[in-house]
């Protein structure tokens, strides 16, 4: 059993007591809220009619199939409860995400209650009608999902997958001075890599300028089948633990209701009161200091210990469920064919006594409702919780002012990203009085040459600053951190709650959010099909430092497979760009960051990469997709191409024009085609994704029978994947990265993995019929490069001259 009920301060704080401040009256009004949330919890799981239970139940009553999840309601339930009566009284600004997802039932309930649920869906009414339409849509075919999700009002955390909670709470109050985030988090959530990493978030909340973040550690005991280690830590050693991470813990646990009640009211009004406090003290003192720096606070964290399942069946057939893992899911799970299962459901549900709860017609009672907030500060119905109704559009300066001059092709180089960096930086300056734009990235954004930002804010950070630190600031608006899960985390929840943002990654360690992108993913899918949901803007990633020029870092540094990750999910929401020099990612970026309920992921080196379009050629070119550079090749109005000569990123794209100019030098009768694909995408068939081409506009650029040779950044099986289904694909061959990597130099990685001008030079002659047996000796000098190379890099460890001075000539 759990302990007796307390609310425990830390040492330093006065010591709170289960005698709460608040009358008998009012914590028997949250109790009955309380029950009949716990009811409505169980309805949902169980109940198929008979919502009132004005009748015995009868095994037609019954779902055929009981899904969901028990276990953690109880607990969320409770939080819901009292968060309500804190937001009432104090006329707080407040939103919770809620990291037990799989606690749905709870999460409904709650708004189903503060009426915000009706008010979106007015077939599911505060009525009998309504409840039973409430029950019976839960986890049912055509309902809702058992876990919190955005069909759930007032949610901004998808609950299929457990973590990452705390993180987008904190994205959440970040530039949200008045905000507060509850975040309650889930024991079995607390082992996770991503939540152990979010502890350390309140490193970088500044309390000047964010709101925030009420962390609610629920300790109920148990994961799906085993004990969880948060719930076995001595009490000492885990107050040791959460003061580490420089929190103060307040303690709550019991069993009796109206105790555990009476306790977690003392604890919320005592975390609160601190937090006033020392946002109060932050704000005042930042106010009257020169330096605008202050202590970094120690916030409030409340720990509620609870049973598991609580309130629910305590036995079933002879084995304990209430405060064990039995309870996390369907406790009782033979109801329609066990009669005795039947029995102890009814005893169950009517343990709540229903009709002190609800009327006759099935409407809450006016006393249950006494602590309920009203209009926009129910949890519910916050705004901050459907972020696009607080979202403005981006301030994007003329990119005239950032773009480089190129008078031809190939004849200059710059670093793409440091271009795209002065982009930022006004936009960031832009934004300086708003507060509602952010980058992110692990600790690379100097390095990723985006330094250009620190020229108008400094990196987010509220420990201690040394005389050898850069650009560290209490009120910066880079996020540095290295924790690619948290980056992600704190993006999604700013993003969520109505602001901008941009993530800048190595390309090859972008992987660790793997599963956080989809999540995000899923969500944006599942939002733009709510016509509530308003638009949010899109979370938008540059990766660099990419799989080509990774020859310093070598193999482990080398993988460029996000891009096939994102493209298998959802085509209405995924969308991938690969500009291949400096004015394409500038003009690449200023549509990202324009648009809505998108994932965006742009490839970009941040190496000295050749100039090949002018600014208004770069906007044509990235407004098309895809599209032929006359320049490069050698058509000349012959018709149809002998051969195309395809790429689609920076470093394939210097190669395939390489290949272009060898190809005119030696071989000029042979009509050659160059295109260049920016947005991948555009391989797709229409049919399959927004941005796909037609059969015949894919025809008239690839043409249906020519051979294609295509050099692609990441790995080749990605581009037969996407124009599998296109005519010309039987004479489509794809160059790539194929896992050739190592410590080597710039060429060696693209000759290692057969994607350089030599090799592709070699492809065209080997599959363009007619040409083989007339070009042995081009192709024999193409091999003779290769060997030449390899003997030069091991002498002089550097490329030969003729690949490091090439400029294109054409």
């Amino acid at each position: 059993m759990p302990d007796a009920p307390t609310t425990t301060g830390s040492p330093d704080s006065s010591t709170g007591s289960p005698d709460s401040g608040l009358g008998d009256d009012r914590i028997r009004a949250l109790d009955a809220h309380w029950r009949a949330a716990n009811y409505l919890a169980a309805g949902q799981i169980y109940l198929l009619a008979n919502p009132l239970l004005t009748e015995p139940l009868r095994p037609d009553h019954i779902k055929p199939r009981l899904l969901g999840h028990w276990g953690t309601s109880p607990g969320l339930n409770l939080v819901h409860t009292h968060l309500n009566r804190v937001i009432k009284d104090r006329d707080l600004d407040a939103i919770c995400v809620w990291g037990p997802g799989h606690g749905g039932p709870a999460v409904l309930a709650g708004s189903w209650l503060d009426g915000s649920y009706s008010e979106i869906y007015p077939d599911v009414g505060r009525d009998a009608a309504g409840m039973a339409r409430l029950f019976r849509q839960f986890s049912f075919p055509g309902g809702v999902p058992s876990h919190v999700a955005p069909e759930t009002p007032g949610s901004i955390h998808e609950g299929g997958e457990l973590g990452y909670s705390l993180a987008h709470a904190y994205g959440a109050a970040l530039d949200n001075p008045g905000l507060l985030v509850a975040c309650v988090i889930g024991d079995g959530e607390a082992e996770t890599g991503p939540l152990a990493g979010s502890w350390h978030a309140n490193k970088f909340l500044d309390p000047v300028h964010d709101g925030a973040v009420l962390p609610i550690l629920h300790l109920n005991g148990y994961k799906i089948a085993n004990p969880t280690v948060f719930a076995r830590l001595p009490r000492p050693e885990l107050d040791e633990l959460l003061r580490g991470y420089g929190h103060e813990p307040i303690h709550v646990a019991g069993d009796e209701p109206l105790d555990v009640h009476r306790a977690m009211a003392d604890a919320l009004d005592e975390a609160l009161d601190r937090i006033a406090l020392l946002q109060r003290a932050a704000r005042e003192e930042q106010t009257a200091r020169e330096d605008g720096r202050v202590e970094r606070p120690r916030w409030p964290v409340i720990v509620l210990r609870t049973p598991k399942g609580w309130t629910g069946p305590e036995v079933v057939d002879g084995l304990p469920v209430e405060g064990t893992w039995r309870a996390h899911q369907v406790p009782l799970p033979g109801v329609r064919e066990n009669p005795e299962h039947l029995r102890q459901l009814e005893r169950w549900l009517r343990s709540y006594r229903p009709e002190e709860l609800f009327d006759a017609d099935g409407r809450p009672r006016p006393r249950l409702l006494a602590e309920v907030p009203q209009g926009d500060r129910r949890l519910g119905a916050n705004p901050h919780a459907n972020g696009g109704l607080l979202l403005r559009s981006l301030p994007l300066p003329d990119l005239e002012r950032y773009a480089v001059p190129v008078d031809k092709p190939g004849a200059a180089l710059h670093e793409p990203t440091r271009v795209l960096g002065g982009l930022l930086e006004r936009v960031m300056a832009d934004t300086g009085a708003r507060r509602d734009f952010r980058v992110v990235g692990p600790d690379e954004t100097a390095s990723n040459r985006l330094e250009g930002l620190f020229r108008t804010t400094g990196k987010a950070w509220q420990e201690a600053v040394l005389p050898t630190d850069e650009h560290l600031s209490r009120g910066g608006r880079v996020m540095e951190v290295l924790s690619e899960h948290l980056c992600q985390g704190w993006l999604e929840g700013y993003l969520l709650t109505g602001r901008h943002g941009l993530f800048s990654c190595y390309e090859a360690f972008v992987h660790i959010v793997d599963s956080m992108v989809n999540q995000h993913i899923k969500w944006l899918k599942v939002s733009r099909s709510l016509p509530w949901r308003r638009p949010v803007a899109s979370l938008n990633y540059l990766l660099t430092s990419h799989v080509w020029r990774q020859d310093h870092n070598g193999f482990s540094h080398q993988d460029p497979g996000f891009v096939d990750h994102v493209l298998n999910k959802s085509p209405e929401v995924v969308r991938v760009y690969l500009p291949p020099d400096a004015n394409t990612l500038l003009s690449v970026a200023d549509h990202v960051l324009r648009t809505r309920d998108y994932v965006n992921v742009v490839v970009a080196g941040k190496q000295p990469c050749f100039d090949w379009l002018d600014l208004d050629q770069a906007r044509a070119h990235c407004a098309r997709g895809a599209g032929t550079w006359d320049w490069a090749g050698t058509e000349n109005g012959a018709g149809e191409p002998d051969v195309v000569l395809a790429g689609a990123g920076d470093v394939p794209t210097q190669e395939v024009v390489a290949a272009a100019g060898i190809l005119r030098r030696h071989l000029p009768d042979v009509a050659v085609r160059v295109v260049n694909v920016v947005d991948m995408t555009r391989l797709l068939p229409k049919e399959e994704h927004p941005h796909g081409m037609p059969d015949h506009e894919f025809d008239a650029l690839f043409t249906r029978d020519r051979p294609v040779i295509f050099a692609y950044h990441g790995y080749p099986w990605l581009v037969h994947r996407l124009s599998y289904r296109r005519a010309v694909h039987p004479h489509l061959h794809v160059r790539g990265y194929k896992e050739m990597g190592t410590t080597t130099t710039p060429f060696d990685m693209v000759v290692r993995n057969d994607l350089d001008r030599y090799r592709l030079v070699m492809d065209v002659i080997d599959r363009t019929p007619g040409l083989a047996a007339r070009a042995v000796a081009v192709r024999q000098r193409m091999q003779d490069a290769r060997t030449r190379h390899h003997a030069w890099i091991r002498e002089h460890g550097t490329d030969m001259p003729e690949v490091a001075e090439w400029s294109w000539t054409g």
